[in-house]
């Protein structure tokens, strides 16, 4: 009789993204050496700031923290454009 062999079940965008905002781990889905280092940080934001960023979200049809992540991303290349120019 064979074995069985357990292996971490393929996971998706919304999985790990529903995982995450639970607060569970999601580390094991991710190769530390082939990706870059991720930091927690907690940012207080005011009620109306935080409605604005859902509506946005939702109307892209993707999670708050994506939307803050590539907003945050976009401008620092920007920034990094005008400094080399």
């Amino acid at each position: 009789m064979r074995k069985k062999r357990f292996t971490k079940a393929k996971t998706t965008a919304d999985n790990l993204e529903r995982r995450f905002d639970e607060g569970k781990s999601v580390l094991d889905y991710f190769d530390a050496e082939k990706g870059m280092a991720v930091r927690r940080i907690t940012l207080d934001m005011p009620e109306w700031a935080l409605r604005d960023l859902d509506g946005e979200a939702a109307r892209r049809g993707i999670a708050r923290q994506a939307l803050i992540k590539n907003w945050l991303i976009d401008r620092l290349d920007s920034l990094k454009e005008r400094k080399s120019a």
